[in-house]
């Protein structure tokens, strides 16, 4: 069960970088002219905000009991935010490497002890 709280903690951390990820996005947004790139800007935040509370939904309810369902929900959700953003953003160096790389680290984080748990849960 520890190897799941920490994926569930990891996850939590993520999502909580991400609610600070769409402010900024939020506030970005709200200094350029109305038109096409702000509304995707607040889009763009919108979906942060979301992807971030259902990362940490399913972590507090799922992930910290070891359970199987939300094991898949947020290594699927997760992992498609976090692939986007690295791809598309980190990669090319649109954001510094620090402190960019710290979403990526809390999902891999989730990702891994999140795999540990489920092992342990199959073997005992």
């Amino acid at each position: 069960m520890a190897f799941a709280k920490l994926g569930a903690l990891s996850y939590i951390a993520w999502g909580l970088l991400h609610i600070l990820a769409a402010f900024e996005e939020s506030t970005l947004a709200k200094s350029i002219e109305p038109g096409l790139i702000q509304g995707k800007l607040n889009q763009g935040a919108w979906d942060l905000l979301f992807f971030a509370l259902f990362a940490i939904v399913i972590a507090v309810k799922y992930n910290w009991k070891n359970d199987l369902l939300g094991y898949w929900l947020n290594l699927i959700v997760v992992s498609a935010a976090d692939i986007g953003f690295i791809v598309f953003v980190l990669l090319p160096g649109h954001v510094a490497l620090f402190p960019g790389i710290l979403g990526p680290i809390f999902w891999i984080g989730g990702l891994v002890f999140t795999t540990l748990g489920m092992g342990a849960r199959t073997t005992s």
